[in-house]
C-alpha cells in the first residue's frame, strides 16, 4: 500500500464529512498529531483502525485500496499535500459550493462541541450526532426526521415540539431533557439515560424504549401506540391515567408500578425468563385501579396474578 496515496484518501474522505482532524481524532480516540501523520503519508493506521475509519468516514472498506475508484471519484492522490482539483476549488463565501459538500455540511455535527446551542426551527433530516457534546442545545420546533444521535451528551436539551419521526437515540445521556409535545414516531430510544427527563402531551407511537432506566422519567397526559418497553426498568413508576394501545411490557422491570385510571387495550406482560415466583410476586405490587382495559388483556394479567379487583373491562 503506498503509504501517501492511503492518507490522501483519509484526507479526502474526511473532508467531505466536513470534519477537522482533531474531531477524526475524538471519535478514534487518539491524537490530532496521529491523524496528521496518515494524511501527510508519515505512518500508517493498523487494521482495526482502518475498519474504524471506514465506518466513521461510512466509505466502503475497499476505498482504502489502492485499485478502488468510485464513480465519484475524480481525484488521484498523488501525494498527501495534492490539492483538491480545481472544479472543487470554492472561494470563501461562493455560491458554487458542491451540494454534496452542502449537504455534508449541514447535517454532519459527529464529534462536535455544540453545547447550548439554538438549533429552533432548522429542518435537518438525517443529521449525525456522533460523539457530539450537545448539553443545554434548543431544538425547539425542528425537523429532525431520520437523524441519529450516538454517545452524545445531550442533557437538558429541549425538544418540545421536535419532529423526531425514525430518529434514533442510543447510548446517549438525556438526563432532564424536556419532550413537550415533540413527534415521536418510528423513534427508538436504547440504552440510554432518561433521568429526570419530562415528556408532557407526547404521541409515542410505534416507539422503542428498550434497555432504558425509566424510573425517573416523567409521563404527563401521553399516548402510547405500537410501544416497545423490552427490558427497560419502570420500577416505581406512575403511569396513572395514560392510554396504552398495542404496547409490550415484556420483559421489563414492572415492581410497584401505577396504572391508577389508565386505559389499556391490547397490551402484553411478559416475564423476563420463566414464571417464577418472583414473577408473580412482582406482578401482585402492580396497582391497577380504576384502570380500564380489553378483555385478553385482563385475562392475561389474571392469568399471571394481577390484581384486578379495581378493573372495568371495555
Amino acid at each position: 500500500m503506498d503509504i501517501k496515496l492511503l492518507g490522501g484518501k483519509i484526507a479526502k474522505a474526511r473532508k467531505e464529512k466536513s470534519m477537522s482532524q482533531a474531531q477524526l481524532a475524538q471519535l478514534l480516540f487518539i491524537s490530532p498529531q496521529a491523524v496528521g501523520k496518515w494524511e501527510r503519508g508519515e505512518s500508517i493506521p493498523d487494521i482495526v483502525t482502518i475498519h474504524q475509519l471506514a465506518e466513521i468516514l461510512e466509505v466502503d472498506l475497499n476505498y482504502f485500496s489502492e485499485n478502488f475508484k468510485s464513480a465519484h471519484e475524480h481525484t488521484r492522490f498523488k501525494s498527501a499535500d495534492t490539492n483538491v482539483e480545481d472544479d472543487e476549488l470554492v472561494e470563501p463565501g461562493s455560491d458554487d459550493l458542491p451540494r454534496s459538500q452542502d449537504r455534508q455540511l449541514l447535517t454532519n455535527f459527529n464529534g462536535s462541541n455544540l453545547a447550548d446551542t439554538d438549533f429552533a426551527g432548522v429542518i435537518a433530516h438525517n443529521s449525525k450526532f456522533k460523539g457530539s457534546a450537545l448539553r443545554g442545545s434548543d431544538f425547539t420546533g425542528a425537523d429532525l426526521t431520520g437523524s441519529s444521535f450516538m454517545g452524545s451528551d445531550v442533557r437538558e436539551a429541549n425538544f418540545d415540539g421536535t419532529n423526531l419521526t425514525d430518529c434514533s437515540l442510543a447510548v446517549i445521556d438525556l438526563t432532564g431533557a424536556s419532550f413537550n409535545k415533540t413527534v415521536l414516531i418510528r423513534t427508538e430510544l436504547s440504552k440510554s439515560v432518561l433521568a429526570d427527563a419530562k415528556f408532557r402531551d407526547v404521541k409515542l407511537i410505534d416507539v422503542k424504549l428498550n434497555m432504558i432506566d425509566l424510573r425517573k422519567t416523567t409521563f404527563e397526559n401521553c399516548i402510547f401506540d405500537g410501544v416497545d418497553f423490552t427490558y427497560s426498568d419502570l420500577r416505581g413508576q406512575h403511569l396513572d391515567g395514560l392510554i396504552f394501545t398495542n404496547v409490550k411490557f415484556n420483559k421489563a422491570a414492572l415492581n410497584d408500578v401505577t396504572f391508577k385510571g389508565a386505559t389499556l387495550t391490547n397490551v402484553s406482560f411478559r416475564p423476563q425468563f420463566a414464571l417464577t415466583n418472583k414473577y408473580y410476586k412482582a406482578i401482585k405490587t402492580i396497582c391497577f385501579d380504576e384502570a380500564k382495559m380489553d378483555k385478553l388483556t385482563y385475562a392475561a394479567l389474571k392469568g399471571i396474578g394481577a390484581d384486578l379487583s379495581k378493573v372495568t373491562t371495555i
